[in-house]
């Protein structure tokens, strides 16, 4: 009876997410004309939009390597299985509710190389600690140099409070001594919990951690590239620390919980940011966010879609895998390995 509450009141505040991104979305769009989008369309230079596609695909490339580097110590993860995982996880949190896609990869790589699920789950993390500590900077340093709404500035100081309390526990787990090896052969969960202890120590002795925290930086300046090549398409004057901002913008909006491929939300940021930063024409704004919403959310999602197929994944082990209750790595059917 608990487990059917449960799951209905999921879906209860699924159905109001999507509700409130649709309102959102025609918000946003209340002044776009189809001639007008139409005609943006036609005269769009597709030079400058195949480059802004071609480096956000890349993106999530770079975002294996350093994947490889953080796990390097505990299993040989192959740049073609950590990309296929990524590009499959992107393609789940689109398509699953709740965002499960982070599992999903993780789940992909604990079947492929038979890494405790637990320890896969740490190395994503990890990374997310290393987002956040760059995001935290980039948002400062935008603070003081571009034009931004002062409210920020709160959710900077949130963002700083965050990665620090983040950091702090990661460092006890990563930076303490690996357990002794009597402890691995503890019977139940108490082994289970003895090899995540062992394998975070070594990857937190290890320099490939340090690698992977630095290869985050190109990783977030490349994010940056796509939205300045879809200004330069579209015809505006805008430079790259007007893309910095909007990226950095957009990557902390992804924490809310919005509609598949964050249609609503990306709009109306990116309507208000380019109106009140830039002095945009509303309309011209909105339209624009189509456009944006196209290379950044609608093509990654395209090629994580095209990674599913190739996996030979079904749509049900991805939803068990995604799903709060299939999160433990438990009895799934495997997957075809790469």
């Amino acid at each position: 009876m608990g487990a059917q509450q449960s799951q209905k009141t999921r879906w209860v505040i699924l159905i109001l997410i999507n509700l409130a991104s649709l309102a959102g979305l025609v918000w946003a769009l209340r002044d776009v004309s189809l001639s007008d989008l139409t005609d943006d369309l036609a005269t769009i230079d597709y030079v400058w939009v195949a480059v802004a596609v071609a480096i956000e695909l890349s993106v999530y490339l770079w975002q294996a390597v350093r994947w490889q580097l953080v796990l390097r110590p505990v299993v040989s993860l192959s740049f073609r299985q950590g990309a296929r995982a990524i590009y499959v996880g992107l393609f789940s949190s689109e398509v699953l509710p709740f965002r499960g896609g982070e599992a999903v990869r993780c789940f992909l790589v604990s079947r492929w190389t038979q890494l405790p699920f637990s320890v896969s789950m740490a190395s994503v993390l990890i990374e997310r600690v290393f987002d956040g500590m760059w995001l935290w900077l980039g948002l400062w340093l935008s603070l003081k140099y571009v034009e931004l709404p002062r409210r920020l500035g709160y959710v900077n100081d949130g963002l700083g409070v965050f990665v620090l309390g983040g950091a702090v526990l990661l460092g006890l787990a990563l930076f303490r001594p690996r357990p002794p090896r009597t402890a691995l052969s503890r019977p139940g969960w108490r082994h289970h919990l003895a090899v995540l202890m062992d394998d975070l120590a070594l990857i937190g002795h290890s320099r490939y951690l340090y690698f992977a925290l630095l290869q985050s930086v190109p990783y977030l300046l490349l994010q940056v590239i796509p939205i300045w090549a879809a200004f330069r398409a579209y015809g505006f004057d805008l430079g790259l620390g007007a893309a910095f901002a909007l990226m950095l913008i957009l990557r902390l909006s992804s924490i809310i919980p919005q509609a598949p491929v964050n249609l609503g939300l990306f709009q109306i940021l990116t309507k208000q940011f380019l109106e009140r930063a830039y002095h945009v024409d509303p309309s011209e704004a909105a339209r624009f966010s189509l456009v944006l919403w196209g290379v950044i959310k609608l093509m990654p999602l395209i090629a994580g879609f095209i990674a599913f197929a190739i996996t030979g994944a079904k749509m049900g082990e991805l939803r068990k895998a995604g799903a709060p209750e299939g999160q433990s790595g438990g009895a799934v059917a495997p997957v075809i390995s790469l």
